[in-house]
């Protein structure tokens, strides 16, 4: 029988980012000249899109992730010598699947991105809720990840009521609103 039981091991099977390197380039240390506007959009969704047309290769989007980067309120992509501005919706990652395992005694969750990024929740990696009451998490370097609804259901079975009447999760010891 195949294990599905974790984060990791479904996304092996599922074979999504096979051969992709997960080390993260010094992009924080890339600073060149605006080289100018492409024509690349990350949907409310999570879909990259490049002149009008949906990349639907997750290892390219995988890659691009790794090279964007923020700045005040706009995103681009880098490399050590370029700077492209790019369009972003909303966030420009989407949670798409939760894990909830024990760990030391404390319940921990697990959260995956639509590119593979894995962030576990915790004192230092919170849930926030935007202006209209939506939860979001930070991935890296003020870079956001919007709950899916599928995961949000998910995790809102395992919520709370606190003193405040806000619906909270508790991972790793600490409390994570909900909502």
């Amino acid at each position: 029988m195949t294990d599905t039981s974790n984060i990791s091991s479904l996304t092996a099977q599922l074979g999504k980012f096979d051969e992709v390197i997960n080390a993260l380039p010094p992009i924080s240390d890339w600073n060149p000249e605006l080289s100018g506007v492409m024509d690349m959009r990350i949907k409310k969704d999570g879909g990259w899109w490049h002149e009008g047309e949906l990349i639907k290769r997750d290892k390219l989007t995988r890659l691009f992730s790794s090279i964007l980067k923020k700045e005040e309120d706009e995103y681009f992509l880098v490399t050590p010598v370029e700077k492209w501005q790019i369009q972003v919706d909303d966030k420009p990652f989407v949670v798409q699947l939760a894990e909830v395992v024990e760990k030391g005694g404390q319940k921990v969750i697990t959260l995956m991105t639509n590119v593979g990024d894995v962030i576990e929740l915790n004192s230092v990696n919170r849930l926030y809720l935007d202006n209209e009451g939506l939860p979001f998490v930070e991935v890296r370097s003020g870079l956001m990840a919007r709950l899916h609804r599928n995961v949000y259901y998910q995790l809102a079975e395992f919520a709370i009521e606190n003193e405040q009447g806000q619906f909270v999760v508790n991972s790793a010891g600490e409390n994570h609103t909900l909502g």
